[in-house]
């Protein structure tokens, strides 16, 4: 078990390195937008068309939720700032696994909020005021990009784009899946939620003990430097 962990934990290390690249700058309806975020949403496409059962929208219309393979934990995003919402993008796991590690839920910080039965942890959008038209998931996602382009990474070695939800947490995808590597564990990147562990292990979380998730060193740039830093990564291949 410890074996495949390490294994796929290795897969998942470079996807969370923050590179400083410079692009293009390319124009479009809603404004203007680099080549990170024009390319990121024709990326994105991809992992909707690849598993199109798993996305789905919340039934007051504005949500979007895409949700991994074993139902465990979702990725959800809004089209623009919703005042009603606490949080306009955000990652939604599964409560159960780290409350059975000992999670006291009372202890986790302000900025995550636990309701039925599903922890939450996102943020509000620097909304633009930008909404495409026609009401998809896709739509959504690019809206969420013009109004807020500093969520997303991309990590030019693994190929892979990324939306950050505050805190260390993150949900990435492979820019081209057909290009990803393909032969043995290294399947499983397609798809990542990654959630940092401090929060969890400070309310009382055995990181070691938390069903289904993978607990392991990544590299990250911090200051221009590359250091390795604890998480809990969800990968999955859904090629």
């Amino acid at each position: 078990m410890m074996n495949n962990k390490k294994a796929i934990a290795a897969i998942a290390a470079g996807l969370l390195v923050v590179c400083a690249i410079v692009f293009l700058t390319v124009e479009s309806a809603g404004g203007t937008l680099d080549v990170v975020g024009k390319r990121s949403i024709q990326s994105f496409e991809q992992v909707l068309k690849a598993i199109p059962d798993q996305a789905s929208q919340e039934s007051e219309g504005k949500d979007f939720t895409l949700t991994a393979p074993d139902g465990g934990v979702r990725f959800i995003w809004n089209s623009a700032n919703n005042s009603d919402s606490r949080f306009d993008v955000m990652l939604q796991a599964d409560a159960a696994p780290f409350i059975a590690a000992g999670l006291d839920t009372e202890k986790l910080p302000e900025e995550y909020d636990v309701s039925g039965d599903f922890i939450t942890a996102g943020l509000k959008l620097d909304n633009s005021g930008y909404v495409k038209d026609g009401g998809s998931a896709l739509d959504a996602y690019e809206s969420m990009v013009y109004n807020d382009r500093s969520l997303i990474n991309y990590h030019m070695d693994m190929d892979h784009f990324g939306v950050k939800l505050g805190g260390g947490n993150m949900f990435e995808w492979a820019k081209n899946m057909k290009t990803s590597a393909a032969t043995g564990e290294e399947q499983d990147k397609d798809i990542v939620f990654v959630l940092n562990p401090e929060p969890f292990i400070a309310a009382g979380v055995n990181p070691e003990k938390v069903e289904g998730w993978i607990y392991a060193p990544v590299p990250v740039m911090e200051n221009g430097k590359k250091v390795e830093v604890l998480k809990f990564l969800k990968p999955f291949n859904i090629q």
